[in-house]
């Protein structure tokens, strides 16, 4: 067994901007396990909001690489226990190395991701595509660039429910917004109100991620389902979020990988709430496994790699209509 690993620059088509941040380029992290001629892929990328560097995520992974090309694992499964505590406090560099152990793993199983885990590709949803917060020309110029079935919208401005309004105008689209936590529980209550006159289907995280009295308010009265994304991180906040959220965003980088991600979407189906997986701004080696474990969730996320100039990786093909996988086993995304 053979860890590597090698830091891309990801050029973005356009400026993306959030509440919080904005940015042109994301610097990713791909590993690579190879194991008799076979390897499998796995993909971070940094995140300043959370602290994830690549400056903190190598030297995790050599930490662990005694383990790792030690063999003394079998199952994906396996390698993320024995890795808990050298990663408790860096996730996204886990998330990297399961990755890559499930890419490896099927491979050498002969079954594509989604067929070990019993999944049908044909009940993939529709992912949405993200419109960053621009000025109202802009945000309807990249609209009119991807033309698409569903838009997650990112607001936390002073005029948020005139940029919905002029984009409303527009296009039939389905609407998601996502607030990333910049709202009061009485702007996200009373916002609701009018976004779901304007065909919005559901408001992600609009309050900080520890305002859980406020979300007892937003849960009780809005006139919009809520997700949780910046409040649903690790599996401990699937039940935090019960009766708080109608459902939670599992981001892979943020739980850890694959190995939690699964784990959080089955408890929270065990809890009646909806599940979604998102992404960041990631090529297609992320992207492609976040479309293996689709088939099991309500909402998918995974236009990352669509909001790049160039993309680094072949992998998954995604239209409105269709998610194509690449041939062969595993998760199956190349570095071109």
């Amino acid at each position: 067994m053979n860890l590597s690993y090698q830091v891309i620059d990801l050029p973005l088509k356009h400026t993306f901007t959030i509440a919080h941040q904005s940015r042109d380029i994301q610097d990713t992290l791909i590993v690579k396990l190879e194991e008799n001629g076979i390897f499998g892929l796995g993909e971070s990328t940094t995140n300043s909001f959370y602290g994830m560097t690549i400056e903190n995520m190598v030297p995790l992974l050599e930490a662990f690489r005694h383990v790792i090309e030690g063999g003394d694992w079998e199952t994906p499964e396996q390698l993320w226990e024995l890795g808990r505590e050298v990663f408790n406090e860096n996730p996204f560099a886990q998330c990297a190395l399961d990755m890559a152990a499930w890419d490896l793993f099927t491979k050498k199983k002969d079954q594509k991701l989604y067929e070990y885990l019993g999944l049908n590709p044909a009940k993939i949803p529709t992912t949405n595509f993200t419109i960053g917060i621009d000025t109202v020309e802009k945000m309807v110029s990249k609209m009119k660039e991807v033309d698409w079935p569903i838009y997650k919208i990112k607001l936390g401005t002073e005029n948020d429910l005139e940029i919905v309004r002029a984009l409303r105008k527009h296009t039939d689209a389905i609407f998601r917004i996502d607030a990333n936590c910049a709202w009061t529980a009485e702007q996200a209550i009373r916002n609701a109100e009018e976004l779901a006159k304007l065909g919005v289907e559901f408001m992600e995280q609009p309050l900080g991620k520890d305002d859980l009295e406020g979300m007892k308010e937003v849960f009780k009265y809005s006139k919009l389902p809520v997700i949780a994304d910046e409040s649903c991180i690790v599996e401990s906040d699937v039940k935090i979020c019960h009766g708080l959220f109608h459902a939670i965003n599992v981001k892979l980088v943020k739980a850890g990988g694959i190995t939690p991600g699964l784990r959080m979407i089955h408890e929270a189906k065990s809890l009646g709430m909806k599940t979604m997986v998102g992404c960041m701004t990631e090529s297609s080696v992320g992207i492609t496994a976040i479309a293996h474990i689709a088939p099991l969730l309500d909402y998918v996320d995974m236009d990352g790699a669509m909001l790049l100039a160039n993309d680094p990786a072949t992998g998954v093909t995604i239209t409105p209509d269709k998610v194509t996988f690449p041939d062969g086993p595993g998760i199956g995304a190349k570095l071109v």
